[in-house]
């Protein structure tokens, strides 16, 4: 008889990527979250992490220094840092494509000029970059990474997020405004006070997308998310995370291990909750 495998101990906690993937696919939330499947480096996804990076410590440059070329230099020394933060890495280029790897690297000057188009970081001094936010509610965590807080001096809050795609069609604004609203729910909870701007920054093709929040707004968005763990809950009592075939199955690394496309998924474990994590 095969001895029977401790309990996979599972946090309470929920980011807005997490949400995303349960609401779009209740399987590819558990492949991600809870087997936490290994997916294979993903050379536009990877350019949008080193775009960041550029970004992030462009601001910790003295202002007059924050210049498109200086941008630029950063690029080689970022991609270094993220590679040897990230093993996995590797994997996107072998020591014979240097000449692929140049001209990815090279992709991302573009995403850069578009964004120098849109703003200039000269005339901006973020109160925080990269930030880890966190709040506790029913025993729930919610949090995440915000890119960029802004404080004016009135003390009006502007809450930025970059996208090295383009700007979704209309109708699904709102789905794509849902993260901002759940970084502004967690600074309203942990500060009192309603960032005044959500603002999208899409550097694929220079457009803006901006939304002011209403207390009704984040309430609604916070009773969302609690509903969204009940369900999360739920599934993980019933041991049922359904698949559900959109047009975003064709970019999913675990088609070979789901039932819509024939695979099996693995087995899986049985799960013990336990207290949301420690705010930071």
């Amino acid at each position: 008889m095969t001895e029977a495998l401790p309990p996979l101990t599972y946090r309470r906690s929920l980011s807005p990527s997490r949400a995303g993937d349960f609401q779009n696919c209740p399987l590819l939330y558990r492949f991600r979250t809870i087997d936490r499947l290994p997916e294979p480096a993903d050379p536009v996804m990877v350019r949008g992490t080193l775009v960041h990076a550029v970004l992030e410590d462009l601001f910790a440059e003295d202002a007059p220094g924050r210049t498109l070329q200086r941008a630029v230099d950063l690029l080689p020394g970022e991609w270094a840092q993220l590679r040897e933060a990230e093993p996995r890495l590797a994997e996107l280029f072998t020591a014979e494509q240097a000449a692929d790897e140049a001209a990815w690297l090279a992709s991302c000057v573009g995403p850069l000029e578009t964004y120098f188009a849109m703003e200039d970081p000269r005339w901006l001094e973020p109160a925080a970059r990269e930030q880890r936010v966190s709040y506790e509610v029913d025993g729930v965590a919610f949090g995440g990474i915000i890119d960029r807080v802004d404080v004016a001096p009135d003390g009006r809050i502007r809450v930025v997020d970059y996208k090295t795609g383009k700007s979704p069609h209309p109708r699904y604004e709102d789905r794509a405004m849902f993260q901002m609203k759940f970084y502004a729910l967690v600074i309203w909870r942990t500060r009192g006070v309603i960032p005044t701007l959500l603002q999208l920054m899409y550097l694929g093709d220079g457009s803006f997308l901006r939304y002011e929040p209403s207390e009704d707004d984040l309430v609604a968005t916070e009773h969302k998310l609690l509903a969204l763990w009940t369900a999360i809950e739920r599934a993980i009592e019933l041991r049922d995370f359904p698949p559900r075939r959109s047009g975003l199955c064709g970019w999913c690394a675990h088609q070979a291990i789901c039932p819509e496309f024939g695979g099996t998924p693995p087995e899986l474990p049985v799960l013990q909750l336990e207290p949301a994590p420690p705010l930071a």
